[in-house]
């Protein structure tokens, strides 16, 4: 189980650096950042196929988009200086408690 999540960690990382290349790409007029890009979404969707085998596909999404807004969000801040208000923030903690919820009981049923 830990190498699945290993693997969607790597899915999420490879998403968000895919993510973090669009300006560089400038309307994908640039063919190193796209080529760069299009590499790393499709290793996200490549590691993303030994995960859905083992973890329903509902919390894999959950936890691979919800991972991708925060990490995005984070790291706009830090290398795009976007800013963020307190709301932001505030929702961005949700997201991250909503995923461990979502995996420590995704196993239980009602």
């Amino acid at each position: 189980m830990i190498k699945t999540y290993i693997f969607l960690f790597g899915a999420v990382i490879c998403e968000v650096a895919g993510t973090m290349l669009l300006p560089a790409t400038q309307n994908f007029t640039k063919i190193t950042p796209s080529a760069i890009l299009a590499i790393c979404y499709m290793s996200a969707f490549y590691l993303l196929t030994f995960v859905v085998n083992k973890i329903p596909i509902a919390i894999v999404y959950a936890t691979w988009s919800g991972l991708g807004i925060f990490s995005i969000a984070i790291l706009g801040y830090i290398f795009f200086k976007q800013t963020l208000n307190w709301q932001t923030v505030l929702g961005l903690f949700v997201i991250i408690i909503g995923i461990i919820l979502v995996n420590t009981y995704s196993g239980k049923t009602i």
